[in-house]
């Protein structure tokens, strides 16, 4: 089993390679595809481009994940309110932790998941040396109180999240709430150099295929 501590050292070096060359390219911020996707952000509904919240990185670690918005800026009240009218969506919701039409996403949103053009936004966290470019799922806070002493959930905190990972290539959003935990459990477990390059790899095909991302 891969030792967390070799895991993270490499990471951080890799880390530091890609966020030199963002900066040194002025590859991610200033590039014209991120203008198009805030203008389409901007038009088609009211609130700011980005979207922060508040997720679990390595051991625990809470840090702010920075992701183009794709919901409405009253996602929480329209969740609460879609919940409590639609008993087959909460129980979806409280399967997963997601939902398949979910009514608080937007129609550039549907478009920039469907594209995974949403998570581009994360190479901030990359720079910042929050996340790897592979690597578990970024947990939401709220996981952590439903699962707070499953060993198999902590596990997956052992190393820095990534922008895609094992679950990605796994099958994305179609996986459910238990499969998510144990694939990054699994991914910590059996990581290796080459794990990293297959999934990278996988990665871009699931993306042009666009499987899995709602």
């Amino acid at each position: 089993m891969v030792n967390p501590c070799n895991k993270h050292k490499f990471n951080l070096t890799l880390s530091m390679i890609y966020s030199g060359q963002l900066r040194k390219n002025n590859s991610f911020l200033p590039s014209f595809r991120i203008y198009l996707i805030a203008l389409l952000i901007k038009l088609d509904s009211r609130g700011p481009v980005f979207f922060v919240q508040k997720r679990l990185g390595r051991n625990g670690r809470v840090f702010n994940c920075y992701k183009l918005r794709t919901m409405v800026c009253d996602a929480e009240e329209v969740l609460g309110a879609s919940l409590a009218k639609d008993s087959i969506l909460k129980k979806e919701w409280e399967a997963n932790f997601k939902l398949k039409n979910d009514p608080r996403v937007t129609r550039a949103g549907r478009f920039l998941r469907t594209t995974s053009l949403d998570e581009l936004s994360q190479v901030i966290n990359v720079i910042r040396g929050d996340m790897s470019l592979v690597g578990p799922r970024p947990r939401p806070l709220y996981e952590l109180e439903v699962r707070k002493e499953d060993v198999t959930f902590q596990l997956g905190l052992a190393m820095r999240p990534g922008i895609t990972g094992l679950w990605q290539v796994s099958g994305r959003n179609e996986l459910d709430f238990e499969q998510r935990i144990n694939l990054d459990a699994a991914y910590v477990r059996n990581w290796t150099l080459w794990l990293d390059i297959s999934i990278a790899v996988k990665t871009i095909g699931i993306v042009l295929r666009q499987r899995g991302a709602y």
